[in-house]
């Protein structure tokens, strides 16, 4: 069983930065994929960044040049760097690992609130 705690979210001005962690707990979690989904009130969920075990990192276009996504293998935990907020932004952030034999997991999420 994998469980994931994400901590760093809040409430930040327009131009701000917020760095997101997420801690996964058990065994065997540096040989997937782990990344950052996000959803906004009315709108569909987001990818916003994924890291393989490999390091190769994706983000989606809007975020892309603002945010990083990092992990430290050694302590199973991801993080989202992410600078230049905009209120577009704003959104509650979850944590997952993909693709585990037991499938998919997810994080409870943490709110970012980009606003001045």
């Amino acid at each position: 069983q994998v469980q994931l705690v994400e901590t760093g979210g809040g409430l930040v001005q327009p131009g701000g930065s917020l760095t997101l962690s997420c801690a996964a707990s058990g065994s065997g979690i540096s040989i997937y994929t782990m990344g950052w989904y996000r959803q906004a009130p009315g709108k569909q969920r987001e990818l916003v960044a994924a890291i393989t075990s490999g390091g190769s990192t994706n983000y989606a276009d809007s975020v892309k040049g603002r945010f990083t996504i990092s992990r430290v293998y050694a302590k199973n935990t991801v993080y989202l760097q992410m600078k230049s907020l905009k209120p577009e932004d704003t959104a509650g952030y979850y944590c997952f690992i993909r693709d585990t034999p037991q499938g998919d997991y997810w994080g409870q999420g943490t709110q970012v609130t980009v606003s001045s």
